[in-house]
């Protein structure tokens, strides 16, 4: 199973994170299948970096969202997209 997740970078008190697309059974900072976007909430307003074509691909494929990515994804619009998508499917 594959899920799309946050990946922890940064130093101790100064963490952003990376949204990865990863298997199920791998670490939390371990090797990603792929990059997908950035996410920033230090920052004021939190910055966040998305390919959102990527994205799309991969939960049109079945990867599945944590809670966090899907608030993420939601706030960019591309759960909408998918939702589209699917109602159109």
């Amino acid at each position: 199973m594959v899920k799309i997740r946050l990946k922890r970078m940064g130093a101790k008190k100064q963490a952003f994170y990376r949204i990865v697309v990863t298997d199920v059974t791998v670490k939390r900072d371990g090797k990603a299948i792929e990059e997908i976007g950035f996410y920033d909430p230090i920052k004021n307003p939190a910055v966040v970096k998305l390919d959102e074509e990527k994205a799309l691909a991969w939960l049109k494929d079945g990867a599945k969202p944590t809670d966090t990515v899907k608030n993420i994804l939601s706030q960019q619009g591309v759960m909408k997209k998918f939702h589209d998508y699917k109602l159109n499917k």
